[in-house]
């Protein structure tokens, strides 16, 4: 698989997060994208929570794609929540390894 289709993300500091602007569309198309989407968020949520495990969360906000290397500490159904409060919504994240 190549990733010639793909945008590189742009790496920002989760301390930056809270300064983007997020669209209300989802980046997400398929029900199975969202529905794995959603596995994996919880996944990320239990080696946050159980290991402190960082993971790579691939969103997108009005400017472009990014990438956040962190801890998941929180996931609700609209929102993940990072340390110190920094929320992403979930319809902008594109995956979460």
């Amino acid at each position: 698989m190549t990733n010639a289709t793909k945008p590189t993300p742009v790496l920002i500091e989760k301390e930056n997060i809270s300064g983007l602007k997020f669209p209300d569309t989802d980046v997400l198309t398929s029900k199975e994208e969202i529905q794995m989407r959603f596995s994996n968020l919880e996944r990320a949520l239990k080696l946050g929570n159980l290991e402190h495990n960082k993971i790579k969360i691939i969103f997108e906000d009005s400017e472009g794609i990014k990438q956040v290397n962190t801890t998941v500490w929180g996931v609700t159904d609209k929102r993940v929540i990072l340390k110190q409060g920094v929320v992403i919504p979930i319809h902008r994240i594109h995956e979460a390894i």
